[in-house]
């Protein structure tokens, strides 16, 4: 498992030297993570990671589908289960080590190989035979989290939060660590009437406002009031995620609002005005500054019986097809050349990149295309992504590189992969002599830091 200096460099022996001097340029950079979904909390508490297992395996859901996928059931990995014991952590890490030809190709082998290298200074091939071994290892090496806050060079990191939240521990750490932790405003369970307990969610909402919500203006006042609590705490963000990208008015929202306090709203009507809640989500966008974020487009929890026994985020959530062109006008005609209005959009459909996000993206001064995010953060996808992208809106219309998560080690291995495919897409432009080098390098420099600080108005 040697961690060569050149991998995901290319191949070409011509253009290979002009990457790697980019690269080296770059490397060491401080990583800006605009989106994920790290727990506050375990980073407040500081607490020494002496389990492999919860370090690398269950908080990582792009680990445990492909063993799944593989015939490992996610009880044997542990996952939706708390802390484990010693025993049952070390038969989850004998799981991976054991089938680790499952990973072969994938990002995911990719990032767990650069993390055990660069972390712990494991070199050797996980297997069935070493398992135990690297286990030992691990745990033996503990790190604090906010050490590998340092270590890694984050300078800026973005959590996921619910509306509602005190967001107590952004305050603390805030005090106490170098790297900026800053929350992040998702309201996706607060815009969707149709579903089950939303009344109570918005009841908390109004409490954790101070809010009165039993009527239209006073859920908007509340959703307004927590964004403000949210910006005063570090906020730099509003993420969204629906099924759709649609943005429709309504006529007499205050109607729907009451037939779903009621519990009366069909599904239609919920979607309908969760539609034009986006609206009114870019107009607060757009008044306040929090950059709007849209990720639409997934099939949440497609097992039922996954779902019921782990919970979400465990590994079963699948892309489906998304429109933005038509689905965003209303937004656009009413905020697309806003200033200060930024709306970063994201798909899983590589398809819609160069259809749609980039065109939108090479008008709209508000837009940005979100770098590939989620089955599209491998190699091949960055690679297409990198040339149908910019050759349509340019580079100064990207968001920078998006992590999105819940696993601490793997943000800068996720980056660094970022960087080396960048280095090598910049230098086959120099090669083909349709950049000098100087120029590649101003445009690498700014993909890594000072276009997500532009973008997210760090």
């Amino acid at each position: 498992m040697a961690m060569r200096e050149d991998r995901l460099l290319p191949a070409d022996p011509a253009v290979r030297p002009v990457a790697r001097r980019l690269y080296e340029a770059v490397r060491d950079l401080p990583i800006i993570s605009p989106h994920g979904h790290v727990d506050p909390r375990m980073l407040l508490a500081d607490e020494p990671f002496t389990d492999p297992t919860a370090l690398f395996i269950t908080p990582d859901h792009y680990v445990t589908r492909l063993l799944h996928a593989g015939g490992v059931t996610l009880d044997r990995l542990g996952v939706g289960q708390g802390p484990l014991t010693e025993q049952r952590s070390r038969e989850a890490w004998r799981l991976l080590c054991a089938n680790w030809a499952l990973l072969r190709g994938t990002p995911v082998r990719y990032w767990l190989e650069t993390e055990f290298a660069g972390i712990y200074g494991i070199t050797e091939r996980p297997s069935a035979g070493n398992a135990d071994d690297l286990y030992d290892r691990i745990a033996g090496a503990a790190k604090r989290p906010q050490e590998l806050l340092n270590g890694f060079g984050i300078e800026f990191l973005a959590t996921t939060d619910d509306p509602a939240d005190d967001l107590g521990p952004h305050r603390e750490l805030a005090r106490t660590v170098k790297t900026r932790v800053a929350p992040t405003f998702r309201p996706d369970a607060y815009l969707e009437p149709a579903a089950p307990g939303w009344a109570g969610k918005v009841e908390r909402l109004g409490a954790a406002a101070d809010t009165d919500v039993s009527h239209y203006q006073g859920y908007l006042a509340a959703l307004e009031s927590r964004r403000r609590h949210f910006k005063a705490n570090g906020a730099v963000s509003a993420d969204h995620s629906h099924a759709d990208a649609r943005a429709e008015p309504v006529d007499h929202p205050e109607r729907l609002y009451e037939k779903a306090l009621r519990g009366e709203i069909s599904a239609e009507e919920g979607a309908a005005f969760r539609r034009h809640m986006m609206l009114q989500m870019a107009r607060m966008s757009a008044e306040d500054g929090l950059v709007m974020t849209l990720h639409p487009g997934i099939h949440r929890n497609h097992h039922p019986p996954t779902f019921q026994r782990y919970g979400p985020d465990t590994g079963h959530d699948i892309p489906t097809t998304v429109e933005f062109t038509r689905a965003l006008a209303p937004l656009l005609a009413r905020h697309g050349t806003d200033p200060g209005f930024h709306l970063v959009l994201f798909t899983v459909d590589a398809t819609v990149y160069s259809r749609e996000i980039a065109p939108l993206a090479g008008f709209y001064p508000s837009v940005y295309a979100g770098v590939p995010w989620w089955f599209l953060d491998n190699p091949s996808a960055i690679r297409h992504f990198q040339e149908s992208v910019t050759e349509i809106a340019g580079f100064s219309r990207l968001s920078g590189f998006i992590d999105d998560t819940r696993a601490l080690c793997s943000i800068p291995a996720r980056h660094d992969m970022s960087r080396r495919l960048d280095a090598g897409y910049l230098a086959g432009l120099v090669c083909t002599h349709r950049l000098d080098e100087d120029e590649a390098l101003e445009t690498l420099t700014a993909l890594v830091t000072d276009q997500p600080r532009k973008v997210f108005k760090l």
